[in-house]
């Protein structure tokens, strides 16, 4: 988690932003409650300040150091339990035992994954600042609007950023799977809309998986019928029986692919390259159908049981999973990119006005037409197109053979 603004300017050193750590003394009779103010990552202990584990793991480790050139190792580091975050405004951490030895010096060292989520963040503000920035910058006196309550901001703010995450930010998220043997994977948490699932070969090279498109299908319910009738069967409390498991399914996940695309060998019986199919019936087969001939095989997304299916072909195989999310999923501190920021104001405000019975007409519609250009400009920025890059596909325009 990472902290940015649009007011505040960089409060790093080169040490704190590319190795994530800061060096601290301990001189003035030690102590237990030590600040790292300058780092721009909210410090996240994995202990309270009780010695109770709160999560499986934080985001920095701390080493004790008798001077300021000793080198951090395992013999130095302080124990996770014995660390607490006791203020994530100016992160300030609790150590125990209460005192720490006078002249010293503290050394903070962020994970991995903290430092990624550090670097590049002077690029995004929160929903939190947008807020406020709105806040500061629409209402009061002698501006547009004298009062409002922050929920209801905080209510067009939030539906502003759900919009604008479906076409306009880069709201994307991906996920490493692995298909286990039951071909089933279940939907990421704050899952709206797939953008791509594909598998990776044996040299990552990443190859697009396809909808199933009605080839196959997966059913919300599965009443058990009466065998002579086909009527549903009802329980004793009224209410229909349901199957355990779909026929239709079971059919899919055993099927040969081969006998779906069409991609028959030599060296299967019933191939159509077997010597009597090829007597009789040599040239009578024109080609296959480029619906279903699909070397990669399928997904399909299974509303019954909140998963991704997956064809038998793909069973172990990593997967890259793409989708998107509203970008709310969490907390206010949600990231939003500079680049689309007053789109997000004039969105914010364009919806605000909608509702309001002391703002006429015309000054609604000059603040929805702002709020369309304003998003139109955001889309043009984060299509971030390059010369080079547009160049270099249209260099493959020249090929008179298309793939």
């Amino acid at each position: 988690m990472t902290k940015t603004s649009a007011t505040i300017p960089i409060t790093e050193n080169d040490s704190q932003y590319y190795a994530g750590q800061q060096l601290i003394s301990t001189t003035g009779g030690g102590g237990s409650v030590f600040s790292f103010p300058g780092l721009n990552t909210t410090l996240i202990s994995n202990y309270n300040e009780f010695g109770d584990q709160v999560r499986d793991t934080g985001n920095f480790s701390i080493h004790l150091l008798p001077t300021s050139t000793t080198i951090p190792s395992a013999s130095n580091l302080i124990s996770a339990a014995l660390i607490s975050v006791s203020n994530t405004t100016n992160n300030t951490v609790l150590l125990q035992p209460p005192s720490m030895p006078a002249d010293q010096f503290l050394f903070l060292q962020l994970t991995d994954i903290a430092r990624g989520d550090n670097w590049g963040s002077y690029s995004y503000l929160t929903l939190n600042e947008i807020i406020d920035n709105w806040l500061m910058s629409y209402v009061g006196e002698d501006k547009i609007i004298q009062k409002i309550k922050r929920s209801d901001v905080l209510f067009h703010a939030r539906r502003a950023m759900q919009e604008l995450s479906y076409d306009t930010l880069k709201s994307y998220k991906s996920q490493e799977l692995t298909v286990p043997t039951n071909l089933t994977v279940p939907i990421p948490k704050d899952y709206v809309n797939y953008t791509r699932l594909a598998f990776a070969d044996g040299s990552g090279v990443l190859r697009t998986i396809q909808p199933l498109s009605g080839l196959s299908g997966n059913p919300t319910e599965m009443p058990i019928q009466d065998g002579a009738t086909g009527i549903p069967s009802q329980s004793s409390y009224d209410t229909n029986l349901e199957a355990a498991q779909s026929l239709i399914e079971d059919r899919w996940n055993k099927a040969n692919k081969n006998d779906i695309t069409g991609n028959y060998t030599p060296f299967q019986s019933d191939g159509v390259f077997d010597a009597a199919w090829y007597k009789t019936a040599y040239g009578q087969r024109y080609g296959l159908d480029p619906v279903v001939s699909n070397q990669n095989g399928w997904f399909s997304i299974n509303q019954r049981t909140g998963t991704f299916n997956f064809s038998s072909n793909l069973v172990n195989q990593v997967i890259f999973l793409s989708y998107i999310s509203d970008g709310l999923s969490y907390t206010l501190n949600s990231i939003v990119p500079k680049l689309v920021e007053e789109a997000m104001y004039a969105q914010i405000a364009s919806r605000i006005f909608q509702l309001r019975r002391d703002v006429d007409g015309g000054t609604k519609q000059v603040f929805k037409r702002d709020s369309y250009v304003k998003t139109r400009n955001a889309k043009i920025r984060l299509q971030n197109l390059k010369l080079d890059e547009i160049t270099q596909w249209f260099r493959g325009q020249s090929k008179w053979i298309k793939h």
